[in-house]
């Protein structure tokens, strides 16, 4: 179980840490141009090197993941470059490998995981018509069709009562909630998990993207759609893939997730009886995100991102959110996957 882990800090990683990093691991010289990328979880950068390619690194957050977690990304990545499905590959070392280590001093109190990249272009892709979610489906259908061929033991299975519970757990037991909110907090996430887990027993679960959200995926002039960030691969039904996508609730969607599914029924079967755990998996990412939130609560800038976190006011926001997609959840599906 990876959501207890504590997850370390990029305090040591400086312009010179990365460059010296880079041109050892890959044996290229780089001409000293760092980029700084935005990312919520990893310290992602745009190099260049002497001859003019322009690259980018990704340094995995510390405790985050494992080595072997990490090379199932990898690995998932590679098998969908080899099936030709417009993904952002990692580049091989000079070891032959995928993934590189610096660590700073002889303990390693401060060690990075870090993978090389090309660097891939692109403009956000706004669907709107009807062939657009056409296309959007069908590029998530071939990446499942690849998924399905192997597991990824290393990567989380998604699952309420393992991975969200566990995700609630740490809340409280960091004592993060704020003491007037707690005990409201905890009935809803347990009532929510309680009610949700059943329709999670018998899903179809496979290797899927897991943050399959629009701005993950990228429109290229000439060369097609491009689906990016692997980071939160897991193991789960691939209906997370598809309502990410979503520009609202599901019932208030009907026509854009139609879209979605034939085009991705184009590449690979889909169980329409999955359907019904759309609301559900809203639910438990928005579980996801307080625990991501208070994974980098000491990070900097946190508090300027996230003005009031953790204030009695924030959590009694938060619980109404929570109480408001409970209500969702009971209103919207039936255990048939028909949504009402």
């Amino acid at each position: 179980m990876m959501w207890f882990m504590p997850e370390g800090t990029y305090r040591a990683l400086t312009p010179q840490v990365i460059v010296s990093a880079v041109e050892r691991a890959y044996g290229i010289t780089l001409d000293g141009t760092i980029t700084p990328y935005p990312s919520y979880v990893n310290r992602v950068y745009g190099l260049r090197s002497d001859d003019g390619t322009r690259l980018v690194v990704k340094f995995y957050r510390p405790g985050r993941w494992t080595e072997d977690a990490i090379l199932e990304e990898h690995d998932f990545l590679r098998e969908c470059a080899e099936a030709e499905i417009p993904v952002v590959a990692p580049l091989k070392g000079s070891s032959g490998h995928t993934l590189s280590e610096v660590s700073l001093n002889d303990e390693d109190d401060e060690a990075y995981l870090f993978a090389l990249f090309p660097l891939a272009g692109g403009r956000n892709f706004d669907a709107e018509q009807d062939e657009q979610w056409f296309r959007l489906g069908g590029i998530v259908g071939r990446t499942h069709q690849v998924g399905k061929r192997h597991g990824a033991p290393n990567r989380l299975m998604c699952s309420p009562s393992t991975l969200t519970a566990g995700y609630v757990d740490e809340l409280l037991n960091a004592n993060l909630v704020h003491p007037e909110k707690r005990d409201e907090f905890e009935q809803v996430c347990r009532t929510t998990i309680d009610l949700i887990q059943p329709l999670f027993e018998d899903a179809s679960m496979q290797r899927v993207h897991g943050d399959c959200h629009r701005g993950n995926i990228l429109d290229r002039v000439d060369e097609g759609l491009l689906i990016i960030d692997f980071d939160d691969m897991m193991i789960g039904p691939p209906v997370q893939d598809i309502w990410l996508l979503l520009p609202d609730y599901a019932h208030n969607c009907r026509r854009e997730l139609l879209m979605l599914l034939e085009g991705y029924e184009q590449f690979a079967a889909f169980e329409r009886r999955s359907l019904s755990l759309i609301e559900p998996l809203r639910f438990m990412r928005m579980i996801y995100f307080l625990a991501w939130q208070a994974r980098q609560r000491d990070d900097f800038a946190f508090a300027e991102r996230y003005p009031g976190w953790g204030t009695g006011a924030f959590w009694l926001r938060e619980i109404e959110d929570l109480s408001t997609q409970f209500r969702v959840i009971s209103d919207h599906w039936t255990e048939d996957g028909i949504l009402v």
